[in-house]
């Protein structure tokens, strides 16, 4: 393990740990339709990281899903949910020890706060109509997070330096164009659900002001 991967290690378990949602013990224990939600989104975000595809180890593209999980959970909710993830995907030997903490923080803590800023930004500045949830606080968060989330990766992989730049934006970066779409759609379909159907799984929605006359 380099210096640099137990700093990535310090900081993910200290912002883990000072920002741990308290309320979560209490509320699966007393609503068991939060167990299912929360069990399930632990479930299919290991399911979303453990498919990857790449060409060469470490510039691997998986679909992320942190946008969906910021929206339902809140951010740190999200961060406890994610690095959960983490933990299985090191148990399961898809990721190093040593990796562990580099991938909680690109995959999980930035993107997470970065997906919760734009939820704000559209929540504050723009008109609380359902479709702007949709399409910009869903669609478009999760396209910018996964792209934001790719360049995190890709600058942490060229300082770390096993490849040239050159090489990582062939082999990964230029793959932005191919999954940002999927993951964009992926996210905006499972909004759109919840909004119409399951309003109550998500956090950041307000029935009052989303679908009120007015908005």
């Amino acid at each position: 393990m380099t210096f640099w991967q137990g700093a990535s290690w310090l900081i993910w378990l200290i912002v883990v740990l000072r920002f741990f949602p308290r309320e979560i013990i209490p509320k699966l224990k007393a609503d068991p339709g939060y167990q299912h939600l929360w069990f399930g989104s632990v479930l299919i975000i290991a399911l979303f990281w453990l498919v990857q595809a790449g060409i060469k180890p470490g510039l691997e593209l998986h679909l992320l899903g942190v946008t969906t999980l910021v929206l339902c959970h809140g951010w740190r909710i999200a961060w406890l949910t994610g690095s959960l993830v983490v933990v299985i995907l090191v148990a399961v030997g898809n990721v190093s020890l040593a990796a562990a903490g580099s991938m909680a923080l690109t995959t999980i803590i930035l993107p997470a706060l970065f997906s919760y800023l734009i939820f704000v930004l559209s929540y504050q500045y723009l008109p609380r109509h359902l479709f702007i949830y949709i399409f910009v606080a869903g669609f478009a968060n999760a396209a910018l997070t996964i792209t934001f989330k790719m360049l995190l990766t890709a600058l942490w992989l060229y300082w770390q330096g096993p490849y040239s730049w050159s090489d990582i934006y062939q082999n990964y970066l230029q793959l932005a164009l191919l999954i940002w779409f999927a993951e964009a759609l992926l996210n905006g379909m499972a909004i759109t659900l919840m909004s119409v159907y399951r309003p109550h799984w998500l956090r950041t929605f307000y029935d009052n002001e989303y679908l009120s006359p007015d908005s």
